[in-house]
């Protein structure tokens, strides 16, 4: 051991801090608590535009791909824009009505789907088969997703082969229900995230998962897809208790 080696401690004024990175270890000397340099640090290096003469395309303005806003007749106007009163049978009974035989667009279902809808809370609906969710209105949601402090209804409509339409609605000052987004996936699972939907659906390749934020868009008064996220899998079986949050990225 280097009897020369003491252990020290060295007071340095504040703005002499950063230059304590250059100063040199002392050799053989053990760590006491005090300042030690980090090493080389990386040079950040920002974006760089590959064939910068390139002329690009253009293309017009896309399409938001939401469903624009649209008030649901033949509902009673809610108080105080509380919208945990609304039944949601009876909304969605009310824009079957609004909307009959309608097989594609935000309003699509397939006529079973309908005709179970059409159903809900009736005679036949009570004698369905014991295990069998005869009516496809599943239990709604709350949540505040536009920020104006008001819960959005949240509605989710299970339609054959594990697609689902998913709907949200929120009521105005004048208490009329305003649909604000309407979607049909393959559905995996839905959740909520702040004032985000968040769909899980396959991806198309083996082993993936796309999972889409739709969000409230002030300008267009409705909730629009925007976020976007491939994401593998971990190996095994998977289910929606065991699936990690968020997935694991994928990286080129």
């Amino acid at each position: 051991m280097n009897r020369h080696c003491t252990s020290r401690r060295f007071r340095f004024p504040f703005h002499a801090l950063p230059a304590l990175a250059l100063l040199p270890l002392l050799a053989g000397c053990g760590d006491t608590g005090g300042l030690v340099g980090a090493g080389a640090t990386p040079t950040a290096s920002g974006p760089v535009h590959l064939w910068p003469d390139r002329a690009g395309a253009t293309v017009p303005p896309a399409d938001p791909g939401g469903a624009p806003p649209e008030y649901v007749p033949g509902i009673t106007p809610v108080r105080d824009q509380d919208v945990h009163g609304v039944d949601p049978v009876a909304l969605v009974q009310a824009e079957l009505r609004a909307h009959p035989d309608t097989d594609v667009g935000a309003d699509g279902m397939p006529s079973e789907t309908a005709a179970a809808i059409r159903a809900c809370g009736t005679e036949e609906d009570e004698n369905a088969e014991a295990g069998t969710a005869a009516c496809p209105v599943l239990t709604p949601y709350y949540r505040d997703l536009t920020g104006n402090g008001k819960d959005e209804l949240i509605v989710g409509i299970e339609f054959p082969d594990k697609m689902m339409s998913v709907r949200v609605y929120t009521a105005d000052p004048d208490g009329r229900l305003n649909r604000i987004m309407a979607t049909t996936e393959t559905v995996i699972s839905v959740e909520l995230a702040g004032r985000d939907v968040v769909l899980r659906v396959p991806s198309g390749n083996r082993g993936y998962e796309l999972i889409t934020a739709w969000s409230w868009d002030e300008k267009q008064l409705t909730m629009l897809p925007t976020r976007e996220q491939i994401v593998r899998l971990p190996s095994g079986p998977q289910g929606p208790a065991s699936r990690r949050p968020g997935g694991e990225p994928v990286r080129p």
